[in-house]
Formats: C-alpha cells, structure tokens, sequence
C-alpha cells in the first residue's frame, strides 16, 4: 500500500512540477523554477531507487546495494540543494548568490560519496553489514547527511513559514503554507535517520530497506510540496467543484422555507418544471430570488409586534443570542403564513424577513440556512404557531 502510494505520488509529483514549469516559463524566472523542479523530481527519484520493485529489477546484490543507498542519499542531498537555491532565488531574486551554496552542496556529495565508497557495506539478509574497521567510514557517511540536510532544510522551513505569513490570502498563501509542510516532512523524513546511526553505532549494521514510517513521511513530502507548488494549476477546479457541491448543499437546507412560501404564493416558483437549471450555483441563486418574492407577497400578513415579543421570549429562554434573530425571523414567517392562509391581514408597514443588505448569494443563502434551521426544530417557533393559530381562530 504504502509503496503504491510513494509511486502515485511520484507520477503526481513529475506531472505537477512538468506542468508548472510549462504554465510559468513567462511569468517566472526561469532559474527559480528549474530549482524548484529539481527539488521536487530529486525526492521522487530518491523514493522511487529505495522501493522493492527497485531491488527486483537490478535484482540483488552488490549493484543494487551500491546503486540504491548511495543513489538514494544522493538525490536527497541534491534535492535540498535545489530546495535551498529555490528559497534564496525567491527571497532575494537576481541578487542570490547561489555558487557558494553550489560548492558546498557538491562537496558535501563528494565526501558523502566517499565516505559511502570506504565503508565497503555487505548485504546479510534484510540487514546491511558493516566490518568493525569500517564502521567510522558509514556513520561519517551518516553524520554528514543529517547535518547537512537538517541545517538546510531547518533554514528553509524558516523561509517558507515566514513568506506564508507574510503573504496575502489566497493561492499565495496556502501554496507557501503547504511547501512549509512538505518541508518539515522532508526534514522528519531526513531526522528519522537518525534511529540508523545509533543502530549502526551499536550494532555495525542497518536495515536495508526503508521501514514504513519512514516510506510515508516521504510519500508526504512528496504529496506536500507538488501539492504546494501546483497549487495555482488544480486549485480553479477543485474551488470549482466545491463550490458547486456547496451550493447544492444550501439549496436543499434552505428547501423547507421555499416549500412553505411556495405554497402559500405559487407563482414564486418561476419554473416548476425543471430541476437545478443552469446547474447549482444558478438553481440556488433563483431558490434565494424566489424566497424573496415570496416575503414581499407575505409582506401584510407580518405582525408588526410579534419581533419584540418573540425576542424578549428567546432571550428567557436561554437561545444562544447568535441564533436569536434567525429565531425571530422564522417564528414571524410561520405566524405571518398562517396570517394569509386565515385572510388577517396588519397595518402596512410591517416588517418581514430580514436581509443581509449588500451580501451575496452565498451569505444570504446561509442566513436562511439559520432560518430554516429554526423553523424545523425550535420548540420557540413551535409555540408562535400554536398561539397564532388559536388568536386567528378566536378573532374568526
């Protein structure tokens, strides 16, 4: 499971980075991309060596030993380079100096190299073997891959964090807010290493292959950062998606209120006929506009001093106060249709429903939402019902 996942994450994480590269090749430093890219295939590749299909394919023995760890450690080394060069490039554009960053970088891999090269590993199993005399050599190895990619990557989840908090909402943010997470998974990916050196400093062996947590923090970090750097390529859509699913959801909740107006004022359905015309966002727009139609017909039959007195009786009745008004307006409603089913008609100017001024679609759909709610199940709104009902009967 965990190895289906590292692989689909790694299609994902080459498709994205590809795809960025081709949408931002006009608008984006070409340098600062090819980093970010390059941080980004370097983990996918560093999954991809260390997985057993891998292993199956150069078959066992010394070649996949050999390819496989330092290949592994090499390309994880290479992507933090790229993902250090990446923030420099970003904070300070055409002023980074990257060369020394370059120098260090490949030096680091030319000792980590070497060292690797000196500890002559053995494989014993699922275990990698160390000899007594060569045991220095791997946990020089080691040491210089924790010290080198937890500095670098500690300074970069710095750089990430602050440019997320200091970006406007939107795409900008939450882009910078999950690279910062791909970071710091990267960084307890790299930090998981360390339970190997003091294993090979006790032991003078390692397990051979990624263990599990270890092969999800990477599936992470790769998720993370191709998410984050591919975020203004599949954002529209899935904002898109949601907001349809959303208002969907709003124009059922708010059905109990439309299906009462509608028959009390028929003519306020503008086309019975047909189901979510024009798709969600449309079918709740024309819900809301008929919900509103049907207010201005039902505009006589509210009483002007129901508000008050509902109001007073919500309050000793422990409402919570942000639920007070939609209570209010929905015991008004329900006595205001039993008004114009029972003729009993109130001095002109009578207040109705209260709307939320300026506000679009969604925030007066959601407004309803909370007068629908108490229509259906305030025992307060219940209770209006009962007392009008009995009042137009009396006065009948």
């Amino acid at each position: 499971m965990i190895e289906t996942l590292a692989y689909f994450l790694c299609v994902l994480g080459f498709a994205g980075f590809s795809y960025k590269l081709i949408e931002a090749r006009d608008s984006q430093p070409a340098r600062t991309m090819w980093f970010l890219s390059g941080f980004g295939i370097c983990i996918a590749l560093g999954i991809l060596v260390l997985t057993p299909a891998m292993e199956a394919m150069l078959g066992p023995g010394q070649v996949f030993e050999w390819f496989a760890q330092l290949t592994g450690d090499e390309l994880r080394l290479g992507a933090i380079g790229f993902a250090v060069a990446f923030a420099q490039s970003v904070w300070w554009g055409q002023r980074a100096k990257l060369r020394r960053h370059a120098v260090f970088t490949i030096a680091t891999m030319v000792i980590l190299a070497v060292a690797f090269a000196l500890s002559r590993q053995q494989r014993v199993g699922e275990d990698i073997v160390f000899a007594p005399d060569t045991v220095k050599y791997a946990l020089a190895d080691k040491v210089i891959f924790l010290a080198y990619s937890l500095v670098s990557l500690g300074m970069l989840a710095l750089v990430f964090g602050r440019g997320a908090r200091h970006a406007a909402p939107g795409l900008l943010r939450a882009g910078m807010w999950l690279l910062t997470a791909g970071v710091v998974a990267a960084a307890a990916w790299t930090f998981w290493d360390v339970d190997d050196v003091r294993l090979l400093a006790e032991t003078g062996r390692i397990e051979a292959r990624e263990d599990v947590p270890s092969a999800v923090l990477a599936a992470c970090t790769i998720g993370l950062i191709a998410a984050g750097a591919t975020l203004s390529a599949w954002s529209p859509t899935v904002t898109a998606v949601y907001g349809r699913f959303r208002a969907y959801r709003l124009y059922r909740r708010i059905e109990p209120l439309w299906t009462a107006l509608r028959a009390a004022v028929p003519g306020i359905a503008l086309d019975p006929g047909h189901r979510l015309p024009g798709g969600a966002e449309f079918a709740l727009y024309r819900r809301v506009i008929e919900i509103r139609d049907g207010h201005l017909a039902l505009r006589p039959h509210f009483d002007p001093a129901l508000p008050g007195r509902v109001e007073a009786d919500a309050r000793r009745a422990g409402v919570p106060e942000q639920h007070i008004r939609a209570t209010v307006e929905a015991a008004s409603l329900a006595a205001a249709l039993l008004a114009e089913e029972a003729g009993r008609r109130y001095q002109a100017g009578a207040e109705g429903l209260t709307y939320l001024g300026d506000a679009d679609v969604a925030a007066e759909a959601a407004w309803l939402v909370q007068v629908a709610k108490a229509w259906q199940r305030c025992d307060l709104v219940e209770q209006v019902r009962a007392e009008t009902r009995q009042r137009l009967q009396t006065a009948g």
